[in-house]
């Protein structure tokens, strides 16, 4: 997997509430250390890696530097279509066009435009088209996209509008789009999960939706916030005798305090509570591994929230396996 940080699209993707956009901000902090300009692709209204930079976030379609080598940028599918509209449409103000019912009409009867001029925005950043910095484009493009039903459906778009426009600009870059998603040496997909059986069960969906759509495979999946393992199960039955009937098979110390002991109950539940959520974690782990899957752990991070500190803390444990 230490190719893929070479290509030139890395998609990041999986189940919503994961930790995919920490997880590209952590690729996309890792890629410019080791000399890549990188840029990172926030999809949608989302565009919170500007502010996790403490830069003040830009309006949508426009890049912001967020540290040396390493930019980002969110493009807004509805803007995206808009803009592409305007083209075809010659000189028609962009306000007038947005509140006309062929616009209304056009964005509900093709659906999918959204999603494909979308990624073409994506792939003309690959070739570093709209980039004002000299010194030519993009190393790496790092999109984080939605959750894996609607990122199916961004990658898949392509190929549908494909088998409709044979002709003319939309049609060329639709071909070069598709191409470039099925390319093994220019683009890779990440799948970011939780050690949980619904995380990793959408995880195994995103690898059969690549493999009809594109023809092709996950590089990893990286699994977020793994509790370590910190007993062995002849230390947890030591544990569970300090607790309570209810917890070690036996009454209270009678000679014990109540505070004391409530104390003690308590601690033994946080105990069995840490090892029933690793165990459980590393079932999923195995699962993924049985398909042979090339696995990253990345562990939870303690705190009351994620800051930059942390992020960097991530891609530093991603560069042993990236």
């Amino acid at each position: 997997m230490g190719s893929a940080l070479d290509r030139k699209l890395l998609v990041v993707t999986g189940k919503g509430g994961t930790g995919k956009t920490t997880i590209a901000a952590a690729i996309g902090m890792l890629a410019a250390s080791r000399g890549q300009r990188t840029i990172v692709v926030e999809v949608g209204e989302e565009n919170r890696l500007p502010s996790l930079f403490g830069i003040a976030a830009p309006r949508p379609g426009v890049p912001t530097q967020l540290q040396e080598r390493l930019s980002s940028i969110s493009i807004d599918p509805d803007r995206a279509l808009l803009e592409w509209l305007q083209v075809l449409g010659g000189r028609v103000p962009g306000r007038v066009l947005a509140s006309s019912g062929t616009f209304q009409y056009f964005a509900a009867a093709a659906p999918g435009a959204k999603e494909l001029v979308t990624m073409v925005k994506i792939w003309q950043l690959t070739r570093g088209e709209g980039r004002r910095e000299r010194g030519g484009g993009y190393d790496l493009v790092v999109l984080d996209a939605p959750a894996t039903g609607h990122a199916l459906g961004m990658l898949g778009s392509p190929r549908t509008f494909g088998a409709i426009a044979r002709v003319g600009p939309i049609a060329g870059q639709t071909r070069q789009l598709q191409e470039l998603l099925e390319s093994p040496s220019r683009s890779a997909y990440l799948a970011v999960a939780l050690g949980t059986e619904m995380a990793v069960t959408e995880a195994l969906e995103l690898q059969d939706g690549l493999r009809t759509r594109l023809g092709r495979g996950l590089e990893a999946v990286v699994v977020n916030a793994l509790v370590p393992r910190r007993f062995s199960a002849a230390e947890m039955q030591r544990i569970a005798a300090l607790g309570d009937g209810a917890h070690g098979g036996r009454a209270p110390d009678a000679h014990a305090p109540a505070e004391r002991q409530a104390v003690t109950d308590s601690a033994v539940q946080a105990a069995r509570a840490v090892h029933d959520r690793s165990r459980l974690q590393h079932n999923q782990l195995a699962r993924l591994r049985r398909r042979s899957f090339d696995v990253v752990g990345v562990p939870y991070v303690w705190g009351a929230s994620l800051d930059l500190a942390a992020v960097a803390g991530i891609a530093r444990r991603l560069e042993r396996s990236f």
